[in-house]
C-alpha cells in the first residue's frame, strides 16, 4: 500500500461543492435567491435538494416509468423485482431507496486490531467483533462511491468502515472473512461516512443513523485511474486522495453482493441495516500499486492514521453497479429470523 503524508496539500477548496441557502420555508419552494435549488424540511431540517430533481419531485418514491424516460439507456429490470414500502426512520420515506447508476471503488487493509475494537459501541461487542486476520492485525474497507442518478438525485460518499463477523455467527477471523467474501455477504461497522450534500447528510444520520458529515469531495477520472479528493470539513483544503487504478479485466458477469452494518439507533438501540448491490461490471486484484491513500493534515487524515493501517489485501474496481439500500431494523429482528 502507498501510504504517504503530505506536509501541504493546497490550491483547492469546498467552495462551489454546496451554497447555503437561505429560505423562509420548508415546503419545499423554489428559493428565488438560489435559482434551481428547493428547500425541504426532513425532521426539523432545513435541507437545499435539486429543484425539480428526483428526491424534490418524489421523495424516494419515484414510478419506474419517470426514470425510464428520463434515462432510457438503464437497465431497470431489476428494480422492477423490487417493492417499496412506506416506512418511518425519523421522517417518512420509502424503502429500500434505488441507487440506478453508480461506481466504487474499494481498498481493503489490515489495521490495529486493538485500536479496532476500542472504536467499537461496548453494547454492540456483544454481537460483533472486527474480523483478526493475523494476530493484532484486523480489516478495515476504504471505498468511494460515485452516486451519478439515484432517489436522492447525485452525490459523492466516502466510506471507512471495519470488517466484522457476522451478527450469531462465529468470529474466526480469517476464514469469516474469506466465507463472507465467497458468499458475497459482508457485515461491517461504518467509523466514517463524508458526503458532498445536505440532503445525504441528514438522511444518513436520522434515518439510517450513519456518522456522516456534509464536506467536499471531488471525483475524477484519467484514462488510467479514478479519483477521490475528500477536503477537510474545517479548512476547506484536501485532506486525502483515494486513488484506485482502472483495471482492465473486467468480468461483466452479474452478482448481488449485500453489505450489512451494525450499530445504534438514536435512542441507544442495536440495528441492522444493509444494501444489495447489483455489479455490472468489476474487477480485483492483490497488487499493493492498485491503490494509494495520500494523507494530509485534517481530521480525517489523523482518524486515519491511528488506525495504523498496513498491508491492501484486496482492491476492489466496480465502475458499473446498482444498489438498493434498505431501512434499518432492530438486531434481534434480524437475528430471530436468520
Amino acid at each position: 500500500m502507498k501510504l504517504r503524508s503530505l506536509v501541504t496539500l493546497a490550491g483547492l477548496s469546498i467552495a462551489a461543492v454546496i451554497a447555503p441557502v437561505q429560505a423562509n420555508t420548508g415546503t419545499g419552494e423554489k428559493d428565488e435567491k438560489l435559482p434551481g435549488i428547493s428547500v425541504i424540511n426532513i425532521a426539523g431540517h432545513e435541507v437545499p435538494v435539486v429543484a425539480d430533481g428526483l428526491y424534490d419531485r418524489f421523495r424516494s418514491n419515484p414510478p419506474l416509468e419517470v426514470i425510464r424516460a428520463e434515462r432510457p439507456d438503464l437497465d431497470l429490470s431489476w428494480f422492477e423485482t423490487l417493492d417499496k414500502t412506506r416506512v418511518d426512520i425519523g421522517f417518512q420515506s420509502y424503502s429500500p431507496n434505488f441507487y440506478y447508476e453508480n461506481s466504487r471503488v474499494t481498498a481493503i487493509f489490515t489495521a490495529d486490531i486493538d485500536r479496532l475494537r476500542e472504536l467499537m459501541p461496548e453494547a454492540l461487542k456483544t454481537h460483533v467483533q472486527p474480523l483478526q486476520v493475523w494476530p493484532g492485525r484486523g480489516v478495515v474497507a476504504f471505498t468511494g462511491y460515485a452516486y451519478q442518478y439515484c432517489d436522492n438525485d447525485s452525490y459523492n460518499e466516502i466510506s471507512l468502515a471495519i470488517v466484522t463477523n457476522r451478527p450469531g455467527s462465529s468470529n474466526l477471523g480469517p476464514i469469516s472473512l474469506m466465507g463472507q467474501s465467497m458468499s458475497d455477504d459482508f457485515w461491517g461497522y461504518v467509523l466514517k461516512l463524508p458526503v458532498d450534500t445536505e440532503l445525504a447528510r441528514v438522511r444518513g444520520v436520522v434515518g439510517y443513523n450513519l456518522p456522516k458529515w456534509l464536506t467536499g469531495i471531488n471525483f475524477r477520472q484519467t484514462d488510467d485511474s479514478v479519483i477521490f479528493e475528500i477536503m477537510d470539513q474545517q479548512s476547506g483544503e484536501v485532506d486525502v486522495v483515494f486513488e484506485g487504478r482502472k483495471l482492465s479485466d473486467l468480468s461483466d458477469e452479474v452478482n448481488l453482493v449485500t453489505n450489512s452494518f451494525t450499530n445504534l439507533d438514536q435512542q441507544g438501540v442495536l440495528t441492522r441495516g444493509h444494501a444489495v448491490s447489483r455489479q455490472l461490471s468489476h474487477a480485483s486484484s492483490s497488487d499493493e500499486e492498485s491503490a494509494s491513500l495520500v494523507l494530509g493534515n485534517g481530521s480525517l487524515s489523523t482518524f486515519i492514521r491511528s488506525l495504523d493501517l498496513g498491508d491492501l489485501l484486496k482492491y476492489e474496481y466496480v465502475p458499473e453497479f446498482q444498489s438498493a439500500l434498505y431501512a434499518p431494523e432492530p438486531l434481534t429482528a434480524f437475528l430471530e429470523r436468520d
